[in-house]
């Protein structure tokens, strides 16, 4: 199968997938329906990607186009998930869902939730959310692509941030905010939130 894997090009699931047999090339800049047509793509996996996958490639690979995310949706959709999941309080997990039209917001494949500590930093909490969406990307590849794990809708609002969501609270800490303990950070935050 010839797969389109948007994001981080380092990832170990690019290896994992040519083992697998996929035939996989590797993007991160913005793409259209004509990209996805001229290359033969038959399925895309958005990892780390930071553009919107348009309307217009969702109707050429119809439920073909899935993301990983390293949030319990509908919970931290968008920016840093890691980072408000501590801060807000929510459900910390990862995520395999379709992408749709919004912004983290596609039925949802495959989740579960991580144990974190707040002793941790964000750094290490981090590789943790990564090594879980990955691995359970992995176990699930085979059934994913042929899709046959029935999808399901997300339940709830959930929450949402932007990129520049955490800016005003970290500018004093730029240097030290990914290593600070997080019962550090979070404290940090909260003092900063009752200010504003």
């Amino acid at each position: 199968m010839k797969v389109l894997f948007l994001g981080y090009s380092n990832s170990p699931l690019i290896d994992f997938l040519r083992n697998q047999g996929e035939d996989v090339i590797i993007y991160d800049e913005k793409i259209g329906s004509d990209f996805i047509l001229e290359n033969k793509i038959e399925f895309i996996v958005s990892y780390g990607y930071r553009h919107l996958i348009r309307k217009e490639i969702l109707d050429v690979l119809p439920g073909k186009v899935i993301n990983l995310h390293i949030a319990y949706l509908p919970f931290n959709k968008g920016a840093d998930p890691n980072f408000w999941s501590f801060i807000d309080g929510t459900e910390k997990g990862v995520t395999i869902h379709l992408v749709d039209e919004g912004l983290d917001t596609g039925d949802i494949i495959l989740q579960e939730t991580v144990e974190l500590s707040n002793k941790e930093n964000l750094k290490t909490t981090y590789g943790i959310l990564r090594n879980a969406v990955e691995k359970l990307f992995v176990i699930h590849w085979q059934e994913i692509k042929s899709q046959k794990i029935s999808s399901q809708k997300q339940m709830g609002v959930g929450t949402y941030h932007k990129g520049d969501d955490k800016d005003k609270f970290i500018s004093d800490i730029k240097d030290k905010w990914l290593d600070m303990p997080i019962s550090e950070l979070v404290e940090y935050v909260s003092t900063l939130r009752r200010k504003i």
